[in-house]
């Protein structure tokens, strides 16, 4: 574990160790599950409280805030029922998470739908639910208008989608205020803002305002900047109106993490802080804010623990062939400069491993040469049997699964202190069987093909 880091990541490494050698002890890792996925319940209800403080710190009294958790981030009901339980409500991007959401006993209120790609019907159910939904784009605001006309008085809160066209940071997929982003109206392109204007001029129940930068990558200040652009727009269209029609900012989420270290930084605490400096009047009162934090509430408390095949070496390299590559980590895979991966190394007890480091890959179980969750990684060496930690996984990992190799997808399990100096395990979801593989894959129309057309042919 790294040196000279605060008592926060401490403790949290310490939770991690004990969790990795109870899964192992209590079989939950081993020769017939070679990959799993843990999360630290512990971890996440203290996200979830630094969050609230962080804002509870920085607005007035009594302004209404909903955090919401980008469901996209790890798309798992229970994960989504534990950040309600703590207060934190869910961004949905599609009827899936929709349906996960609710799934998870999250009301209405506490749901915002986001997504550039929405149909007349998921509009319409989620006007029907009384769902929040911010509107992305002119033609979607058309379909939103006549669906708002058949129950005028019945309207959930609505807003519109933006992009303040501040710039992208390092990662360009994740960057979403660049001058072409797919997402929001370009308020800087030409006649743009005067269309916003007239939009919320001419829909007195469009009430809402949504802006949101990105996220991995993109710095904090770039992140107050965009919620800056918003918070004017707002202004301008009250003035414009006469009246405080916007009443509620939703600034997003993208709270970038940090995956060199066990620390947590930026913190939300900056980040609010940041925003009070810049500003101001977004946390006066005046308005009601929406979060979407996805990422940054579960990363830091997710493991992929997975057990060492084999170990080999070409080259002169040493490589450790493991069960995790492509199929939990495939943005590592793929884009490794972007999306580096801590590893820890664990001996087949589930004891972290010490002793001189020696430069080994970490390889993946998959059929391409590129499967690797670390190249040339200074580590204690790996052996048959061990175990290989992928840290900083919780979101985006092993709860979006590629089924290249029709790789199964992992067990899950939350971890929490037993009250008795243990390791209590939940599962959170089932490892997937092979018949389930297969199912996935169209067996029950496994002659499907094979009978299309064959009276014809003969």
């Amino acid at each position: 574990m790294e040196e000279h880091i605060g008592s926060e990541a401490r403790e949290r490494g310490t939770r991690r160790d004990d969790a990795v050698r109870a899964v192992v002890k209590q079989g939950l890792l081993g020769p017939d599950a070679a990959v799993v996925g843990l999360l630290d319940v512990t971890g996440i209800r203290e996200s979830a409280a630094a969050l609230r403080a962080a804002f509870e710190a920085v607005t007035a009294p009594g302004t209404p805030v909903l955090h919401t958790f980008a469901v996209k981030a790890a798309p798992l009901v229970a994960v989504v029922r534990l950040l309600g339980e703590e207060g934190v409500g869910a961004e949905v991007a599609s009827p899936g998470e929709l349906a996960l959401a609710r799934a998870a006993g999250t009301p209405p209120e506490r749901i915002v739908l986001d997504s550039p790609a929405k149909t007349v019907a998921e509009l319409r159910e989620a006007l029907a639910l009384g769902i929040a939904v911010n509107a992305d784009n002119p033609q979607e605001l058309e379909r939103v208008d006549a669906l708002a006309r058949s129950a005028p008085d019945r309207l959930p809160p609505l807003g519109l989608r933006v992009n303040p066209q501040v710039g992208g940071g390092s990662i360009e997929s994740t960057s979403t205020a660049t001058p072409t982003s797919k997402f929001g109206v370009a308020l800087r392109d030409e006649g743009a803002r005067e269309w916003v204007l007239r939009a919320y001029a001419d829909r007195p129940w469009l009430t809402r305002l949504h802006a949101h930068t990105g996220s991995q990558g993109i710095p904090l200040p770039l992140m107050a900047e965009g919620v800056a652009e918003a918070y004017r727009l707002a202004e301008e269209i009250n003035a414009r109106v006469g009246r405080r029609q916007v009443d509620t900012i939703d600034i997003g989420g993208g709270l970038p993490v940090n995956f060199a270290s066990e620390e947590t930084a930026p913190t939300y605490g900056e980040y609010a802080r940041l925003l009070r400096e810049t500003v101001p009047g977004l946390l006066d009162g005046r308005y009601g804010l929406v979060t979407e934090f996805g990422r940054s509430l579960l990363a830091k408390h997710g493991t992929v623990v997975a057990r060492v095949e084999y170990t080999k070496s070409a080259g002169g390299r040493r490589i450790a062939v493991t069960h995790a590559g492509v199929q939990v980590a495939t943005r590592t895979v793929y884009a490794p400069e972007a999306w580096p991966l801590r590893i820890a190394a664990y001996d087949a007890k589930g004891r972290p491993r010490s002793g001189p480091e020696v430069v080994q890959d970490v390889a993946g179980p998959a059929c391409f040469a590129g499967d690797l969750l670390a190249r040339g990684r200074a580590l204690p060496p790996l052996e048959q049997g061990d175990l290989a930690a992928a840290l900083d996984t919780g979101a985006y990992c092993f709860a979006h699964h590629y089924a290249y190799n029709s790789l199964a997808r992992p067990g899950v399990y939350g971890f929490a202190p037993d009250g008795s100096g243990g390791v209590a395990f939940a599962t959170v979801r089932e490892p997937q069987s092979l018949d389930e593989i297969v199912a996935d894959s169209g067996g029950a129309h496994a002659g499907a093909l094979t009978t299309l057309g064959a009276s014809g042919s003969r």
